[in-house]
């Protein structure tokens, strides 16, 4: 994750997010920074995906769930996506930058 409105990224260990997807359906996981750990399923359609997820907080061990829509953008001069994520966590709309780490052969978005 590079930025959110929801909480200070650690630039140095901030989540990390991993994708996967069949026939437009979309799921994955997440960890790091704030987050113990979380999953997420949904659908994409061309360059929009929409999820609902459920994560832990590392403080205090609330579980927070909510729903998202993403727009993933054409890559950068390095060749990495970006997914620019629209999500809403109670009664508060965010905004977070996901940005793809090519290190990770399963094309892993940190975000």
């Amino acid at each position: 994750m590079e930025s959110s409105t929801a909480s200070t990224v650690d630039p140095e260990s901030p989540s990390r997010f991993r994708y996967s997807e069949r026939d437009g359906v979309v799921w994955g996981d997440y960890d790091g920074d704030t987050v113990t750990f979380g999953r997420f399923v949904g659908t994409r359609s061309g360059d929009v995906l929409d999820v609902s997820f459920a994560h832990v907080l590392v403080e205090g061990g609330a579980v927070v769930s909510g729903s998202s829509r993403s727009v993933v953008q054409a890559p950068d001069p390095e060749g990495r996506l970006r997914l620019v994520e629209d999500f809403r966590i109670g009664d508060a709309d965010h905004v977070s930058v996901c940005v793809e780490v090519h290190s990770d052969p399963e094309s892993t978005l940190a975000g």
